[in-house]
């Protein structure tokens, strides 16, 4: 069941237009948006939590247009959509405890007493794998991890029905990382939660995401099952953010800075950068087309899943 989608959706600070006619499903399970900084991405997430209005297109909350709920309709959205930001300590008051952040959630969307209240905050501490005596501490007095727990325990206390997570790891060192993804992983299967993960981290969205979309300058290259998109890209840029990852025992990442798009008046926004361009690349912008079971914006997207398929059938046995 669709929970959250974007149809079409343009976005722009003043008149520069930084995401250009997306449309994303956001449905049960884990959901992926993969991109370098400067893509789009927590845009387009901001959108998505109706912090801000898209230029043109609709972000829609089931069925409804998000722009046109009510009251009542917003305050649902609310607690069914809570998102989990990049890093606790400017996510969490730095004047409050833990323990009142999470009340403050509590209170603004459910009628507790202060009993009831203490005794979820507590509950809510252990679900995510903290002392509830960690509720008395600030933010300052807490470690990069729990601060991004006590994040997650927040976002949980109104029983949502989807998280949004953007960049919810990248702050952390690498065995808190796991930690975070193994709660994350757990959280979701006994509460039933979706979850969009908005990440330039391929391991990441590999591990907790069914299926993703790759964001390049605005637009949406490719999208598809996560596991094809990076064992077998059929998009270049796809194909770069693979490559540009470490893996044990093979060959060093290709290095990789910045990916500067072309400019978008007219032809592929990709095309100065990719190894497979040619005149047409220059000349007509590719629509994303389907191609082995998901979606790609690229003239030789065929070509670049043969080039993929040659490299794993030639490569060395292990």
């Amino acid at each position: 069941m669709t929970l959250l989608a974007a149809e079409k959706v343009t976005l722009a600070y003043g008149t520069t237009a930084v995401v250009h006619d997306v449309s994303l499903t956001v449905d049960e399970g884990g959901v992926g948006l993969i991109g370098e900084s400067g893509s789009g991405k927590t845009t387009l997430a901001r959108a998505l939590l109706g912090l801000v209005r898209p230029r043109s297109g609709v972000v829609r909350y089931g069925s409804r247009d998000l722009a046109g709920l009510g009251r009542t309709g917003r305050a649902e959205f609310r607690r069914a959509v809570q998102p989990v930001f990049q890093d606790g300590s400017e996510a969490l008051d730095p004047r409050m405890t833990a323990g009142a952040s999470i009340t403050e959630a509590l209170t603004t969307h459910h009628r507790m007493s202060r009993a009831e209240r203490r005794d979820r905050v507590d509950a809510l501490l252990a679900d995510v794998g903290l002392d509830p005596a960690l509720a008395a501490r600030r933010p300052h007095e807490m470690s990069g991890g729990q601060r991004q727990r006590v994040a997650v325990a927040r976002a949980l206390a109104v029983e949502p029905r989807l998280l949004v997570l953007d960049e919810p790891t990248s702050a952390l060192d690498v065995t808190v990382q796991a930690r975070i993804l193994d709660l994350l992983e757990r959280l979701a299967a006994e509460h039933g939660l979706g979850y969009l993960l908005i990440t330039h981290n391929l391991g990441v969205v590999g591990r907790l995401c069914r299926t993703s979309s790759v964001l390049f300058a605005g637009r949406v290259v490719e999208s598809g099952p996560t596991r094809e998109l990076l064992t077998r890209p059929a998009h270049p840029y796809t194909r770069a953010l693979r490559d540009a990852v470490p893996r044990l025992g093979g060959e060093p990442p290709r290095p990789t800075g910045r990916t500067e798009a072309a400019p978008a008046t007219s032809g592929c926004p990709f095309r100065v950068p990719c190894p497979l361009a040619v005149d047409r690349c220059r000349d007509e912008a590719p629509l994303a087309r389907e191609v082995e079971g998901r979606g790609v914006a690229c003239h030789r997207a065929e070509e670049v899943l043969g080039h993929v398929s040659r490299e794993d059938r030639d490569a060395p046995r292990q």
